[in-house]
C-alpha cells in the first residue's frame, strides 16, 4: 500500500527529458508539468549511456527547488546497465524525488531495488513501469510489492511490441484496465503511456480524456506542447470541483462514516477522490 505522501502526489502530466540533453531540463520545468523525468533509458542511445548517466547525476545534484516532481528513469534494473545506474546514483548521493524503473517483470525486482537504496542512503518513491507481457501478468504483485511504490506506469509501445498487437485503443484496452485495477488495489497512482504523434494534439486530448475515465490519474508526455493538453484534460470541471467540495464538507461535518449527499452514497474512497479533485482544482487556482 502506498504511503500517505505517495497518495498526495499529483502527477497529471509527466514530461520526459533525455539525460543527453541537459539544456532541455530548465525548459521542461518551465512547462508547468506536474512531473519531469530525466531519462537514461529509451531517450539515450546505447553508446551514450555513460555520458548520459554523468549528466543526469549532475542535473540532480545541481537542481534547485521546483514545483514539479523530478524523477530519474534508470535502465532495466535486471541488466548490468541498470544495476550500474542504480549503484552510481547511490554512490553520488544525488536524490531525485522519485526513481522510475522500466520493464518491471516481477515484485522481486522492486524489493531488490529497495534493498540497494536502503543500504545507500534511504528509500525513494518508485514509479514502476508495466510494459511487458510478464509485467502485465504480475501487475497486481508489482503494484503492491513495496510501500515505496508510488505509481504504476503503463507502457503501450513496449507492450505492443511484446504482444505483437496494434498500438490502438481496442487492442490495448485490456492491458490498460489491468494496470488501473492493479494500481487501484494497491492504492497508488496509474500513469498512462505517452501519445507518440506529437502534432496531433486533438487526438492526444481525446485519448487523455478516455484514460482519465478509465481510472488513470496522469499521462506521460514526450514533448512540451503535450503538457498543457494533458493537464487540461485531467483538470476538474467547475461542476466536478463543486461536487467534490460538497462531498468533503458533508463528510467533515459528520466526522467520517457513511452518508448520503444529494441521494448518493458517500464512503471514504469517494471522499478520497473528492479531496484529490479539490487539490488539483486549488493548484490550478494558484497558477
Amino acid at each position: 500500500m502506498a504511503t500517505d505522501a505517495a497518495e498526495e502526489r499529483i502527477r497529471r502530466s509527466l514530461l520526459f527529458v533525455p539525460a543527453v540533453r541537459p539544456d532541455r531540463f530548465p525548459k521542461a520545468l518551465a512547462t508547468g508539468a506536474d512531473a519531469v523525468c530525466i531519462d537514461l533509458e529509451d531517450g539515450v542511445a546505447p553508446d551514450a549511456k555513460e555520458t548520459a548517466r554523468g549528466q543526469a547525476l549532475a542535473l540532480l545534484a545541481g537542481r534547485g527547488p521546483s514545483a514539479a516532481e523530478v524523477s530519474l528513469r534508470i535502465n532495466d534494473a535486471k541488466t548490468a546497465l541498470g544495476r550500474t545506474d542504480l549503484a552510481e546514483l547511490v554512490k553520488s548521493g544525488a536524490r531525485p524525488d522519485a526513481l522510475m524503473l522500466p520493464k518491471v517483470a516481477g515484485a522481486d525486482e522492486i524489493r531488490d531495488v529497495d534493498t540497494t537504496l536502503a543500504r545507500g542512503g534511504g528509500a525513494l518513491p518508485l514509479i514502476v513501469q508495466v510494459e511487458t507481457a510478464a509485467g502485465l501478468l504480475a501487475a497486481s504483485e508489482i503494484a503492491a510489492a513495496s510501500p515505496n511504490v508510488s505509481a504504476v506506469f503503463f507502457g503501450a509501445i513496449d507492450l505492443s511490441a511484446d504482444l505483437g498487437c496494434a498500438v490502438e485503443w481496442e487492442a490495448l484496452l485490456y492491458a490498460r484496465s489491468r494496470v488501473v485495477l492493479a494500481a487501484g488495489a494497491a492504492g497508488v497512482s496509474a500513469l498512462d503511456s505517452p501519445f507518440m504523434d506529437v502534432p496531433a494534439l486533438d487526438a492526444l486530448a481525446a485519448e487523455t480524456r478516455r484514460v482519465r475515465r478509465l481510472g488513470f490519474t496522469g499521462k506521460a508526455a514526450i514533448h512540451p506542447t503535450q503538457v498543457a493538453v494533458i493537464q487540461e484534460a485531467f483538470a476538474p470541471t467547475a461542476a466536478e470541483a463543486a461536487w467534490a467540495h460538497k462531498v468533503v464538507a458533508a463528510y467533515e461535518r459528520q466526522q467520517g462514516g457513511v452518508l448520503l449527499v444529494d441521494g448518493r452514497l458517500i464512503e471514504r474512497p469517494v471522499v478520497r477522490s473528492a479531496r484529490r479533485t479539490l487539490r488539483i482544482a486549488q493548484r490550478l487556482e494558484q497558477t
